[in-house]
């Protein structure tokens, strides 16, 4: 018989046999798997494919939709008749239909109120402009946003949405 004891033979492995990880590989493996599975939900909730399987965004659409958008409101401005900065050359006249969207009902009265300011703004800014500046969509269109600016600093905190052109026309 040998000098070894039975506990002896247990706690040793045998040869050939794998051996035990130790504690510490194995938390190292778990904190990784853990963190990778973090990573995964991270990036499928980021993507939105999370929301699509659970529905949550479905369930907001829905929402939407059942409300629907508010009723558009539109305020018909004067006709609006200005000289064009023309530089002693022959002169131009603008003659300018425009709506404004408000963006509640609520607004119009308010709005009503202040058209004297608007008006004003309007023409001061009309004014300056040259032909040049309004020839092609890309003239219009820098128009629209600024007489959007315009009314919109005139009649702060009444917010409108969006100036309309009825009539443009330069002659």
């Amino acid at each position: 018989m040998s000098d070894r004891t039975a506990d002896e033979d247990l706690e040793t492995p045998a040869e050939g046999a794998p051996s035990k990880p130790s504690r510490k590989k194995l938390l190292i493996l778990v904190a990784g798997g853990v963190l990778l599975l973090a990573v995964t939900g991270a990036v499928l909730y980021v993507t939105g494919v999370v929301d699509k399987v659970f529905g949550h965004k479905e369930q907001e659409k829905e929402k939407v939709v059942e409300q629907g958008p508010p009723p558009a409101v539109f305020f018909d401005l004067p006709d609006l008749l200005v000289n064009l900065n023309t530089n002693g050359r022959k002169p131009a006249f603008l003659k300018l239909s425009v709506s404004l969207e408000l963006q509640r009902p609520e607004d119009l009265p308010r709005l009503q109120a202040v058209m004297p300011r608007i008006i004003d703004n309007f023409q001061v800014y009309l004014r300056e402009l040259r032909v040049d500046d309004l020839n092609g969509s890309g003239g219009i269109y820098r128009l629209r946003e600024e007489l959007l600016a315009r009314v919109n600093a005139a009649v702060a905190p009444i917010k409108i949405n969006d100036v309309l052109f009825k009539e443009m026309l330069v002659q």
